[in-house]
């Protein structure tokens, strides 16, 4: 392992201040992060050490701790590189080794970074410094500045007059002032807590669909401009149909440099007027500009991304149908419906493909009899795709006709299957198999267990961002990763029966390990322990203590091996068993039992034996929710079957920061403005709403041409309490109020 970076004291005592944890977890954390361990692990299994810190603490810790380092790598190469030019003195070196911002470390290297040649670098190799450094001090000398400025005029050099020397004499201060760091710290935050966004629209861009209407010539404060608003105008700006600035009234930031620079009257004061005028409009405007637009972006990215990571989480948690066998219908009219059959395991049998969309419904019928029947097929999974809403109702009229009350039939969402079917993981799993009976099996997966199935895919092309291509790629890739990460620990990973690409997610195991540990499935047969997994090539002592919380063994030897007890923690369970005169097996089949423990006589952390005494009360338990089927209306398929007025049951397919599209079985997802989610107001709607919840709705306005459904939840709440003394208002009229919902609604759709 490489060296790792100590962090001083004043940097542990401030991230412990920032993230409100205490020192000792925090110590604690970083050496548990430095020694190898995973944030599931030390989530889960070492709460005495951290102080029963949370995976969302841990995360953060480790995120801090990552930032922290690297500003004290920076800062070596910073020191070492002042140092190298003879130009460390004390009191920057104390200034440098205080500063606890990447920002600031920089404003203060700035003048000592090497930079291209400058007008004012221009100016020092004619000598003009002297004369600058007199106008900065602001002391008075024998000569008057005309006089004093007169001395430096030296044709040879290429000064001809005094104006060419004071001119050059500014061109310095311009930059010194320009590379100041409490000038330009006070300044960032001065652009971004006054500055406005201000987009235009390029002269002569073509927008044909007008995505960007409502940016041709639009205001915001930089301060409060949402994420998605930010976000839609570099999208705008990098398709060159808009440019943008983040402006800021020049004479506020000219009259407060002024105040700064300006210290004592004398003949020099118009030249630092003037140099301080120079400075704003060449070099600190567009400098600080760019500052505060990459922050802006950040910020946006960091807020698409938090968006993208609850969608993401809240889809892979949905509840899972079980292990049942299902059958998937990936459905279409002209190549006919594929079908393909998967047990309760979710290992493919049989493939088959339907035409009842060209008429052909008795043998399509056939089929569906035939498959259910040989397989015990207890479920009907049917992609959402075209044609979708017509195979389900063909689906239900036929389990109708057939009374197979026992066979559940539901709309599955198949975002990113297609890609599924032609990846490198689908062509090892399947190589014989065409790319459309590969989308029916993991339509059928996706229904028994969607985590186990979405992890196969790259989770952009599940479509719950939110201008998910515009955002740092390589930071929203490691954010989702430890999105599933989480979610994969949470639920746990059957080990017998899990694929390489969800093993991967496991803490501690890599991808390589996870395809070791299914050959080793496959030439061995399945694992009845454990610690049979130290067997696999690759899975030493501390991939182990990492990864054998999170897997579990149905039908193991030993029953703690189906369950979130940790293989260090059997001894704990004995003690359990032997207190109170029962064997292990008894506690799983009677968990009852356990309320007669005396917890004081057991030899074991307080978080760690209320951990275990939980996870032997429900052991093996699923965290997710039990699965409910949404109920479409079966004479709603299209988006011109809908209206105003006419109450629905949907799916919430993706929330942003502006509302939720919501899935009512007509092709097109409905938006729920965030206005119309709730009778109370709606900060953030995922306070309201997640990916996956089944929601009713009230249709507000569909248009069939345009493919925009106005959906509301509120309009089926009624009126929100009054609080205590309060007096109602006059509104506006009702059909004013929806004018303005629905032109926002419209602005909102054009950029997605």
């Amino acid at each position: 392992m490489p060296e790792l970076t100590a962090l001083s004291p004043e940097i542990l005592l401030h991230v412990a201040k920032t993230l409100g944890v205490p020192l000792h977890g925090l110590a604690a954390t970083i050496a548990l992060l430095d020694e190898g361990g995973t944030v599931p692990f030390i989530a889960r299994y070492r709460k005495e050490a951290t102080g029963n810190l949370d995976e969302v603490q841990i995360r953060a810790i480790e995120e801090k701790l990552a930032y922290f380092r690297e500003l004290e790598d920076r800062r070596k190469s910073v020191l070492a590189s002042i140092e190298e030019q003879g130009k460390l003195t004390p009191e920057l070196k104390a200034r440098i080794e205080a500063t606890l911002e990447k920002s600031e470390l920089e404003d203060l290297y700035l003048p000592y970074k090497p930079k291209r040649r400058t007008k004012a670098t221009i100016a020092r190799e004619k000598g003009l410094d002297p004369l600058a450094q007199y106008l900065w001090a602001q002391v008075p000398a024998e000569l008057a500045l005309n006089e004093l400025a007169a001395t430096f005029v030296d044709p040879e050099k290429g000064v001809n007059t005094v104006d060419e020397a004071l001119e050059g004499a500014r061109h310095i201060l311009a930059e010194m002032i320009s590379e100041t760091a409490e000038f330009r710290k006070a300044l960032r935050q001065m652009m971004h807590d006054e500055g406005v966004v201000t987009s235009r629209k390029v002269m002569d861009a073509v927008d044909e669909q007008e995505k960007f209407k409502m940016y041709y010539d639009y205001r915001e404060p930089a301060a409060k401009i949402p994420s998605h608003r930010m976000l839609a105008i570099r999208r705008g700006e990098s398709e060159n149909i808009l440019y943008f600035l983040i402006e800021l009234e020049p004479a506020r930031a000219i009259a407060w440099l002024k105040s700064q620079v300006l210290r004592e009257p004398g003949d020099w004061a118009p030249q630092l007027d003037l140099a301080v005028e120079d400075c704003w409009t060449r070099l600190l405007n567009s400098s600080i500009q760019t500052e505060i637009r990459l922050e802006l972006k950040k910020r946006a990215d960091l807020d698409a991304i938090k968006v993208f990571r609850e969608n993401l989480q809240n889809l892979l948690l949905a509840a899972p149908a079980g292990q049942i066998g299902v059958l998937g219908v990936d459905p279409g009219i002209r190549t006919g419906c594929k079908l393909a059959v998967v047990d309760q395991t979710g290992t493919f049998l049989e493939h088959s493909v339907i035409y009842p969309q060209k008429g052909d419904t008795a043998g399509a019928a056939r089929t569906l009899k035939t498959l259910i029947e040989r397989h015990n097929v207890k479920a009907i999974a049917i992609g959402n795709g075209t044609a979708s809403r017509e195979t389900e109702s063909f689906v239900r009229d036929f389990l109708r006709a057939e009374k197979l009350d026992s066979v559940f039939s539901v709309v599955v969402n198949e975002s990113g299957a297609s890609i599924y079917s032609a990846s490198d993981i689908a062509r090892a799993e399947f190589p014989d198999l065409d790319l459309t009976v590969r989308g029916a099996i993991s339509i059928a997966r996706r229904l028994q267990d969607p985590l186990a199935e979405l992890v196969k895919l790259d989770p952009k092309s599940i479509g719950v961002g939110q201008y998910q291509h515009d955002v740092d790629q390589k930071q929203l890739q490691g954010s989702l990763e430890t999105v599933i990460e989480s979610c994969v620990n949470r639920v746990g990973v059957e080990l017998n029966t899990a694929s390489w690409a969800l093993l991967r997610y496991v803490a501690g195991i890599t991808e390589r390990t996870a395809q070791k540990i299914v050959e080793h499935r496959n030439l061995n047969g399945r694992f009845t322990s454990r610690r049979q997994l130290t067997d696999v090539s690759g899975i030493g002592p501390k991939t182990f203590e990492q990864a054998a919380g999170f897997l579990r063994i149905r039908g193991a030897q030993n029953p703690l091996d189906m369950t979130a007890v940790h293989p260090e923690s059997y001894p704990v369970v004995e003690q359990i068993a032997s207190l109170l005169g029962v064997a292990v097996e008894q506690i799983i089949r009677e968990p009852q039992l356990l309320e007669k423990i005396e917890k004081d006589r057991i030899a074991a952390g307080v978080y760690t034996l209320n951990d275990i005494l939980e996870e032997l009360r429900k052991p093996g338990r699923d965290p997710r929710d039990q699965f409910v089927a949404p109920a479409f209306k079966d004479d709603v398929r299209e988006i011109s079957d809908l209206q105003p007025g006419m109450k629905l049951e949907g799916v919430v397919t993706n929330v942003t920061k502006f509302g939720a599209f919501v899935d009512v079985g007509v092709h097109q997802d409905g938006l729920v403005h965030v206005s119309e989610l709730s009778n109370r107001y709606v900060q953030d709607p995922s306070d309201v709403v997640k990916v996956g919840q089944i929601v009713k709705v009230q249709v507000i306005n569909a248009d069939a041409k345009t493919k925009r459904i106005a959906l509301s939840m509120k309009a089926l709440m009624g009126p929100a309490p009054a609080p205590p003394g309060h007096r109602p208002q006059r509104t506006q009229p009702p059909q004013a109020n929806l004018d303005d919902r629905l032109a926002a609604l419209s602005s909102k759709w054009k950029v997605r």
